[in-house]
């Protein structure tokens, strides 16, 4: 297995990546993946920016590849995170999970996104119409993210 981390702060081309994470997954017999992007939210966003603590970061990723692996048998996985300004419609987040069996696949990607949307250390800032606020992570994001614990 040869796991990806990317957090970069220059746009990806998640069809490019996704092509060669599932070109070089020949054995798996599921891949699934999750694409977050920036979202509108009815024309008052118009920016959102995230800044992160590089090796902090990256190495809180790490550990829930680690986990994900140790629970799933998985053959892959791929997350590459952007930093920095980002418009409406650009990607944030690209999660890749490969394995034999598509559940494994399914489970792992979900994990992996309730773990960056919840405990990943990311500070999110929305701009647009309303102004500029701090986003944190919703009620209901923790919650999707407390059923892995059990």
């Amino acid at each position: 297995m040869s796991e990806n981390i990317e957090i970069c702060d220059i746009p990806f081309d998640p069809t490019a990546k996704l092509k060669a994470f599932t070109k070089a997954n020949n054995e798996a017999g599921a891949i699934t993946s999750f694409l977050g992007q920036v979202r509108s939210e009815a024309g008052r966003v118009n920016e959102l920016y995230l800044e992160s603590y590089p090796g902090v970061t990256k190495a809180g990723i790490a550990d829930a590849v680690e986990k994900a692996k140790a629970r799933w048998p998985l053959t892959d996985i791929l997350i590459i995170h952007r930093t920095g300004a980002m418009g409406v419609g650009e990607p944030i987040v690209l999660v890749a999970t490969a394995a034999i069996h598509r559940r494994a696949a399914f489970m792992a990607c979900d994990y992996l996104m309730d773990y960056l949307k919840t405990e990943a250390v990311f500070w999110k800032r929305q701009s647009g119409t309303d102004g500029t606020k701090w986003i944190e992570p919703r009620d209901a994001d923790y919650k999707d993210n407390e059923r892995w614990s059990s």
